[in-house]
């Protein structure tokens, strides 16, 4: 006797369910789109009036908004400034991986270390920054457990920067403790939210040599 198909036979004119993970809605990507504006409103005035005086009917009005309805998005102030850090932090790691990874094999410590410092320099002065200069000044802000979670994050970023310092440090490039100089490193750029100005004289690649410069003595 034949055995029948183990497949089951489609009817005609019955379409057939796609593999895979199903496509977002317009109306999905939409509502992504905006909480990722909402985000990026919130850090502005965050760092332009700072967090305590900056009230949820502020941010309402800079998206065009009725008041209540950052709470759609958000369940409070906190958990918007929460994740304004937390994942701005994650953007951060994954485009550093990027930049890293588009580096030719052969690049050596202070190529690595000139990457790593211009990429920063973008996400602390860059067209799309705020989050890190937010978490300068209101870290204090978030509960014991939300620096938790971001420092987690936060971790994960820096560590990248310790074998480009060990390697600097072994070649005599780098006069100080990987260790510490990493702390004095990420002092001085994290500073310059301070005193640059989108119009002045200084371009990030001019600033990203000058740093080389600065840490090893070479730009």
């Amino acid at each position: 006797m034949a055995t029948t198909s183990a497949l089951a036979a489609v009817a005609p004119g019955t379409a057939q369910r796609p593999r895979g993970r199903p496509r977002k809605a317009a109306g999905e990507l939409d509502e992504g789109n905006r909480r990722r504006e909402l985000m990026d409103r919130a850090a502005r005035l965050f760092l332009a009036k700072g967090y305590a005086a900056t009230t949820t009917r502020d941010i309402a009005a800079a998206m065009g908004m009725h008041s209540g309805s950052p709470f759609y998005y958000f369940k409070s102030k906190g958990a918007l400034l929460y994740a304004v850090m937390r994942e701005g932090m994650e953007g951060a790691v994954r485009s550093q991986q990027q930049a890293l990874a588009a580096l030719a094999p052969e690049a050596d410590a202070r190529a690595r270390l000139g990457v790593l410092v211009r990429h920063h320099f973008e996400i602390l002065l860059g067209p799309h920054s705020g989050f890190i200069p937010v978490m300068l000044y209101e870290w204090r802000t978030l509960t014991a457990v939300q620096r938790k979670g971001v420092s987690r994050i936060k971790d994960a970023y820096e560590a990248a920067w310790m074998p480009v310092l060990e390697q600097l440090a072994r070649q005599g490039a780098l006069h100080a403790e990987p260790a510490v100089a990493r702390l004095f490193i990420f002092g001085a750029l994290n500073w310059s939210v301070q005193w640059f100005k989108d119009k002045g004289p200084h371009t990030l690649d001019g600033l990203t040599g000058q740093a080389l410069q600065l840490f090893t003595g070479k730009a």
